[in-house]
């Protein structure tokens, strides 16, 4: 989860010679100072205020008498950036139901007199919300060839949103596949060209990354400032966006203060200084799967579960023996604390925050929900123990994996098993514990799981090779197929993409 260069085999922080530390940069977020943050948005006034502008937004977006679909989709694709949709699911939803019922009753035709931006910005968010529309939307803008029209390319706002919406392609759609590859072509060479700067930076950021690719929520903060250079903006949005986000944010912040302490409480800081101490970047990462203020509860869940990844990751790749890994592995297997006994401090102390936290949020959901979800969250957990520990002991054998057998092991390493299993029994409304979410839902995990684990190999993979850890994926391929690293990251990336 981080790229720090650092040598091999050095001495540990607790003077021995047997162990081995990453050089980890020292965390920067002083207790202290997350413990004095505080916001002014946070009161009654402020929500009361934000009551009564979400009722105006609500009356322009739901007041299909004064407005057209196509300008109802441009607001609702000016709340979705700016991080309101959550405010108004459900007349999205009514929007976009009309919106499909137009399209069917009409043959596929989003509309006769259509451009190019809100044809793909149409197709975009129907399908990002869970709607089938055809690609043959776009067979309009195509020349006898079947190639997208030349002239296209003059419309930089069409080309940026076709963009955006050819990477909602299934697999198989060619002619989304000619949009990914006209539009990128246009708007590498529009950027370079002589156009408003604010624009160039919005293809700037979306030829780096797809914006349903990115975090929504740090995303918003950044649009705000786009956004307000609108013309005609309503005001009442733009007040609503203002405040939202500063509210939003402040409750954000009380939770980070409320995690702190709690890892304060368990002594990590001073047990276990070998190891990463990232809770803000977790939480971080939290916002970004989940920001809404309701789920402030799974936010700190997946905080935790973060850390505790992490520390027991650092302990797998860097300071325990495989002999006490193997130890650590069985106890986890078992989930019985007993197994602990003979291990060193540092790993009791994982080992009994692992045991406590999954107990706790196991409890949390039995208490709201009324179903014991203990066997599944030990699975998760069983899995990953076991897949760091093939991966400790490559790093102690002069055997390296092919590519196939490090990736079918480093899926479940990722992690993202662990994080999709808590947040779907927190979400879900499923009463039966008979349902097994690894089982019925075997691709969404796996592909998840292969795109954060090919993506952090991205990340880390020269940090590990100088540090001498087990191999990544690119380093894997590099030997598999006798190439640099420049052309298997490339390789990889295509692996992502794919994913």
């Amino acid at each position: 989860m981080e790229n720090t260069i650092a040598t091999p085999k050095d001495v540990s922080n607790d003077g021995t010679n047997n162990k081995r530390t990453a050089n980890y940069n020292p965390n920067i977020w002083d207790y202290d100072f997350v413990q004095s943050i505080r916001s002014n948005f946070a009161g009654d006034t402020c929500k009361r205020r934000i009551k009564k502008l979400k009722e105006d937004v609500r009356l322009v977006l739901i007041n299909n008498n004064e407005m057209v679909p196509l300008a109802q989709l441009h607001l609702i694709d000016d709340l979705q950036r700016i991080g309101l949709e959550y405010h108004f699911e459900k007349e999205i939803k009514e929007a976009l139901d009309a919106l499909i019922s137009f399209i069917n009753i009409n043959n596929g035709r989003i509309s006769d007199d259509g451009d190019l931006h809100s044809t793909a910005l149409c197709f975009r968010h129907l399908r990002q919300h869970g709607y089938f529309v055809s690609q043959d939307v776009f067979n309009k803008f195509m020349d006898e060839t079947g190639n997208f029209i030349a002239s296209l390319s003059q419309d930089v706002k069409g080309m940026l949103c076709l963009y955006e919406a050819s990477h909602l392609a299934l697999e198989g759609e060619s002619t989304m596949d000619k949009a990914t590859a006209f539009s990128r072509r246009t708007l590498i060479k529009d950027v370079k060209g002589n156009i408003d700067p604010y624009l160039a930076e919005q293809i700037a950021h979306t030829l780096e990354v797809p914006s349903h690719w990115r975090m929504q929520w740090s995303e918003a903060g950044g649009y705000g400032i786009v956004f307000e250079r609108k013309e005609h903006i309503n005001a009442s949005l733009l007040e609503l966006a203002k405040l939202n986000f500063n509210m939003v944010q402040a409750t954000h912040q009380g939770e980070l203060r409320e995690i702190y302490r709690w890892w304060k409480s368990e002594g990590f800081a001073e047990k276990l200084r070998f190891a990463r101490h990232r809770l803000v970047e977790c939480f971080l990462y939290s916002v970004g799967l989940v920001y809404e203020p309701q789920y402030g509860c799974l936010r700190k869940w997946l905080t935790k579960l973060m850390n505790l990844i992490i520390l027991i990751d650092d302990v797998y790749d860097i300071y325990g023996s495989l002999d006490e890994l193997e130890q650590f592995t069985d106890a986890v297997n078992r989930w019985d604390n007993k197994k602990i006994e003979h291990l060193p401090d540092f790993m009791k102390i994982c080992f009994l925050a692992l045991y406590g936290t999954t107990n706790e949020i196991c409890n949390g959901v039995q208490k709201d929900q009324n179903r014991n979800i203990m066997t599944h969250l030990k699975k998760v957990w069983i899995d990953f123990s076991k897949a760091i520990l093939v991966e400790a002991k490559w790093y102690n054998s002069v055997d390296s994996p092919s590519l196939q057998e490090y990736l079918d092991n480093a899926w479940i390493s990722s992690s993202g098993a662990i994080l999709l299993v808590h947040a779907y029994f927190f979400l879900s409304q499923e009463t039966s514990d008979a349902v097994d979410f690894l089982e019925t839902h075997q691709n969404l995990v796996y592909y998840l799981s292969m795109i954060i684990r090919l993506r952090n190999d991205l990340g880390t993979s020269a940090a590990e090779l100088e540090r001498g850890d087990a191999p990544s994926s690119t380093l894997c391929y590099m030997r598999e197929a006798e190439v640099s690293e420049e052309i298997a990251q490339e390789h990889i990336k295509g692996m992502i993409l794919d994913s």
